[in-house]
């Protein structure tokens, strides 16, 4: 049955989970963290914290030895058994790392409804999981039964880590060629946040330094993304 839904929810997950952040996002109000200003926004500085540590495993999974089951054609495949960089420490390293963002959203927004979304991400990844397990087993057979013996399925085992590092070529281009978009993303999420959270029943009016400093700081993203956009489509940044 997990696996059922893990192939269905594979399907969809790339509608349906910017669909989850909007309903939770927008759809209920954040919460000004202890209705005091100064907290709140100790609060926000924890939340970018933990979307840092979060994108920054990102790239490391992404520089190290990025994977290329990411399916085909909404299906979930593989065109190798792909075990080095940080997937010799965890075999699913990305969706560790993306819970770990909508945690750090979670904080920010301070609202119920993004903080029920931290769980709800996490069962549908277990689900999508178990049917790439399903489909990885089959393929690989033995090889991937091994690998499943010596790595874990979520956590990273800390051992060796410093090793995988450093014997590693770090593709800094791949990175900004697939992570971009993400971190546009979730940082735009986070300073609509910032704003929208001042609209609750007991927060103040934002300030206008504050609403400067958040325009300015997505004006500079933006800019970024576009850049890096346009050297993407150019090949600048490498083969696609």
């Amino acid at each position: 049955m997990t696996s059922s839904a893990g192939h269905f929810l594979f399907k969809v997950r790339d509608a349906l989970f910017p669909v989850l952040l909007l309903l939770a996002g927008f759809g209920t109000r954040p919460q000004l963290a202890g209705e005091s200003v100064q907290l709140d926004h100790w609060m926000d500085a924890l939340g970018v914290a933990v979307a840092l540590a979060g994108q920054a495993w990102r790239f490391l999974v992404v520089g190290l030895d990025y994977i290329a089951r990411g399916g085909k054609n909404r299906q979930v495949w593989a065109n190798t058994l792909v075990d080095g960089g940080m997937f010799a420490h965890s075999r699913n390293p990305l969706y560790v790392s993306n819970v770990i963002i909508i945690l750090g959203l979670a904080i920010v927004h301070n609202g119920w409804a993004m903080y029920a979304l931290v769980p709800v991400f996490m069962l549908v990844y277990v689900a999508i999981v178990s049917a790439e397990e399903e489909y990885l087993s089959a393929r690989f057979g033995d090889a991937y039964a091994q690998y499943c013996k010596r790595v874990p399925r979520w956590l990273p085992s800390s051992g060796g880590m410093l090793t995988t590092i450093r014997s590693s070529q770090f593709d800094w281009l791949k990175v900004l060629r697939k992570e971009y978009g993400t971190v546009f993303a979730w940082t735009s999420g986070v300073l609509v946040f910032m704003v929208w959270e001042h609209y609750s029943p007991s927060a103040p009016a934002i300030g206008s330094t504050e609403l400067n400093v958040i325009a300015a700081t997505w004006i500079g993203l933006a800019v970024a993304y576009v850049v890096t956009r346009t050297l993407k489509l150019r090949g600048r940044l490498g083969p696609p």
